[in-house]
């Protein structure tokens, strides 16, 4: 299973972003879904996560500003990126849980720039 993000990108600060991550290659329907992300020299960090139920939560840093969002149908989240700063800058990464508990799944990544 491949997860794939697209949205990223070259933006000024201020400006926005929309993510998007769908998997290829399944006919199960996706767990719980969350975007992570790593800034060049730091860890992975969760930044918002979303059940199949719709429950979402949020890091701190983002809060207000990104919204996450799925289509269960498409099994597709999304990533609302609003009000975007330097410090957002980072490679932006899907994951998500299949039906199994030992299922999970990672995408490649997608750049965010945020130029000041």
């Amino acid at each position: 299973v491949q997860l794939v993000e697209s949205g990223g990108g070259l933006v000024q600060a201020g400006g926005s972003l929309r993510l998007s991550c769908a998997p290829s290659g399944i006919i199960f329907s996706l767990n719980a879904m969350r975007w992570y992300r790593q800034a060049p020299g730091k860890q992975r960090d969760l930044v918002a996560s979303i059940t199949s139920g719709g429950s979402t939560n949020y890091a701190d840093s983002v809060k207000g500003r990104f919204t996450i969002s799925r289509d269960n149908a498409k099994n597709t989240v999304y990533l609302q990126m609003k009000n975007l700063k330097p410090e957002d800058t980072a490679v932006y990464y899907c994951n998500a849980d299949g039906p199994f508990s030992d299922d999970n799944y990672w995408g490649q990544g997608t750049q965010v720039t945020v130029s000041s």
